[in-house]
């Protein structure tokens, strides 16, 4: 009989043994916690307290995992927010006009999603090991043959395996494991950020809870400075979620002045206001472990017999929400290997690069943006420290001239307002689509025709009438006796 193993019962976990469930005769699921009863943080995931959205293409990606899992989840209170078409978004660009593009995002809390995926997910086909932790890998070289683990209340043992299958996330321990069996190092990639960020939850006003857009206030472009934003997306139960961000220097703090403080300093006050017309749900939570970090697997000879997914291979900063899409779509793939080779020794000459493939595009996009954000956060270029880079090679790159400038302004404001660039741009961030020749027609278009003029924060949160209506009977008049002031944060006497 045939067994597959997956080390990490997180989504990755999940998925893959789900996916492994149709070809292995046994798939053992090994877990170091107990899965909560309920859509609670899971104590294993460190960031399960903070923001998580499933974006479009992982969205596909699970649905063809386990149809209707969609359709659970917002029947379960998440939210769907096209994007822009239902999310208020400034960026450094300017403010996006509200565009339907096909791209969205799904919100709720982590421990709503993976409630809803395990219940789908793990049935009599899948065998949960929880309080287990694994030790080591069994084998040589040429084969993994199964993995040494440890059970609560029992002695330590080997699990023998067909496959194992590391998703045990940013911790992985499967480099050490290899190179114990004399299998090699892996080649690792860490591109740091310079990026912390703060969560909080709040129970949102009842009367604007479920209407509300998604709204991202993205770093402006300030050289010199720290970059700094915010996001707040609703999610189930009524309730908002609320992460601010800051590059070295402008940390978000954690305690409830400062906190609050951070969020008013921002670029625009529609967050602060929000915050001070709901009510907190708990602690400020900080995370700063938000480094790119890449382990090559697909570059090493690795033994037959074992591949990793998910984190445990590419883990991308969380700020750019990509990690349970990328998980969702690297099961997909390992779908599709199985289904193409089933459990035969020819499944793993391809199989990590496969695996591979489909982070790359999550991947690629992050480092870029990061590089940048750290090197203008810190008032210079993003430095490599010891096994980091600051781009993708690390090769300098050339500063632009003033035409050059003066172009990629046009084409970065160009998609606050062209259905046509907007639906290309949000693809990419929403894995839908990958890299592909622009649309050279509208790019003449936008380069060469007058330039849609920008909009105020005023006219950004107007497209939003109910959202617009509710900041103005709040903030009609104040019980200091100060001027009020209009959605946009100006004075209006």
């Amino acid at each position: 009989m045939s067994r597959a193993v997956v080390l990490g019962g997180g989504l990755a976990g999940v998925l893959a043994a789900t996916v492994l469930a149709g070809h292995a005769d046994e798939v053992v699921l090994i877990e170091g916690d107990r899965y909560p009863s309920g859509p609670r943080p899971r104590r294993g995931l460190p960031q399960s307290h903070h923001s998580h959205v499933l974006v479009a293409g992982g969205a596909r990606a699970l649905d063809a995992l386990l149809p209707g899992t969609v359709d659970a989840l917002l029947a379960s209170g998440a939210h769907l927010r096209d994007l822009p078409g239902d999310a208020l978004i400034y960026s450094a660009d300017g403010w996006f006009r509200r565009l339907h593009t096909g791209a969205h995002l799904i919100s709720c809390t982590r421990g709503l999603l993976d409630q809803v995926v395990r219940r789908r997910a793990l049935g009599g086909d899948v065998e949960v090991w929880d309080d287990t932790r694994a030790l080591g890998l069994t084998g040589d070289t040429a084969r993994i043959t199964g993995v040494s683990v440890s059970r609560r209340g029992a002695p330590s043992g080997t699990v023998r395996a067909d496959l194992v299958v590391d998703a045990t996330g940013r911790r992985s321990r499967s480099p050490r494991w290899l190179a114990e069996i004399g299998a090699g190092d892996i080649e690792e990639v860490s591109v740091a950020t310079g990026l912390a960020y703060a969560t909080r939850l709040y129970r949102a006003p009842g009367d604007l809870a479920a209407t509300i857009p998604a709204i991202m206030l993205h770093p402006g472009a300030e050289k010199g400075r720290p970059a700094r934003g915010a996001t707040l997306f609703p999610v189930e139960d009524g309730r908002w979620i609320v992460t601010l961000t800051g590059t070295r220097g402008g940390e978000p703090p954690t305690d409830e002045h400062g906190f609050a403080a951070f969020a008013r300093s921002l670029r625009h006050p529609i967050v602060a206001d929000l915050m001070a017309k709901a009510t907190p749900l708990g602690a400020v939570r900080p995370y700063r472990d938000t480094a790119n970090r890449r382990r090559f697997f697909e570059r090493a000879p690795l033994p037959a017999g074992f591949a990793v997914v998910g984190d445990a291979a590419v883990a991308v900063n969380p700020v750019h929400s990509h990690g349970m899409s990328v998980a969702a779509l690297g099961a997909l793939r390992l779908r599709e290997e199985l289904a193409r080779h089933g459990m035969t020794p020819s499944l793993f000459a391809g199989l990590q690069a496969a695996l591979a493939a489909e982070a790359e595009q999550s991947w690629r996009m992050a480092v870029e943006a990061d590089g940048e954000r750290a090197g203008a956060g810190a008032g210079t270029r993003a430095r490599a420290g010891a096994g980091e880079r600051a781009g993708l090679d690390g090769t300098p790159r050339r500063e632009p001239n003033a035409f050059e400038r003066e172009i990629r302004t046009r084409l970065a404001q160009a998609k606050l307002s062209s259905p046509k660039i907007a639906a290309e741009f949000f693809g990419l961030q929403t894995l839908l689509s990958t890299a592909t020749a622009p649309d050279r027609s509208e790019i003449a278009r936008v380069l060469t025709g007058r330039a849609e003029p920008l909009l105020t924060g005023e006219e950004a949160i107007g497209q939003y009438p109910a959202l617009a209506a509710w900041l103005r009977s709040r903030y009609a008049t104040t019980l200091s006796g100060t001027p009020s002031r209009d959605p946009a944060g100006r004075a209006t006497g």
